[in-house]
C-alpha cells in the first residue's frame, strides 16, 4: 500500500466511490455529490489547514483504491480524527484497511507529532472495527442508537489510538 496526495484528475473516481451506496454504507455521512460538489470537496481537502488527506494506492502498479486522512487536527492538544474509504470493493477483505490505517497513524504520530487519534464508526461495520483494532485502535465507548439508516437505529462506536500504543 502507498499513500499519495489527492489528485484533481481522480475526481471522477472519488465521486464514483462517494456515490456508491455499498461503499457509503461502511462510512458515515452517505451523500450523493454532484461534480461541482466533488470539486468543492477536493478544494477543501487539498487546502485544509486542519486536515491532511491522501489517495490510497494498491501496490504494485499504483492503482488508486480509496482515500484516507486525518481531520480536525488540533496541534495544541496534539489530537486528530481519522477517516478512511476503500472505494474499490474488489479490495475489501484483503487487510488493506488495517495497513492503510497503520500508515496514517504512523504519519500522524511521527510527522505531525500527534498524541491521540480518534475515530467513530457505525456499529454494524464489524469489518472496519476489526481492521481498526488490528491497526492499534482501542474501543473507548458507544453512543447508543445515534445513527439512523433506513428507519433503523445503530450504535456509533468510538475508538482511539495513542502514540504510545504503536511503540
Amino acid at each position: 500500500m502507498a499513500l499519495g496526495p489527492l489528485c484533481r484528475q481522480l475526481l471522477p473516481l472519488y465521486q464514483r466511490w462517494n456515490n456508491d451506496f455499498e461503499v457509503g454504507y461502511t462510512t458515515l455521512g452517505m451523500r450523493i455529490l454532484t461534480g461541482e460538489a466533488m470539486a468543492e470537496w477536493y478544494r477543501r481537502h487539498s487546502d485544509e489547514e486542519r486536515a491532511v488527506s491522501f489517495t490510497v494506492y494498491e501496490l504494485p502498479g499504483l492503482r488508486p483504491i480509496g482515500t484516507t486522512g486525518l481531520f480536525d487536527i488540533d496541534r495544541q492538544h496534539r489530537r486528530a480524527e481519522f477517516g478512511i474509504r476503500i472505494g474499490e470493493k474488489s479490495c475489501w477483505g484483503k487487510g488493506y484497511g488495517a495497513e492503510v490505517t497503520r500508515l496514517v497513524l504512523s504519519y500522524g504520530f511521527t510527522s505531525l507529532n500527534l498524541h491521540s487519534v480518534m475515530l467513530w464508526v457505525v456499529g454494524y461495520n464489524e469489518r472496519g472495527i476489526r481492521a481498526y483494532a488490528r491497526a492499534g485502535f482501542r474501543l473507548i465507548g458507544r453512543r447508543r442508537e445515534a445513527y439512523r439508516l433506513g428507519g433503523k437505529a445503530y450504535d456509533v462506536v468510538f475508538m482511539d489510538c495513542l502514540a504510545a500504543d504503536l511503540r
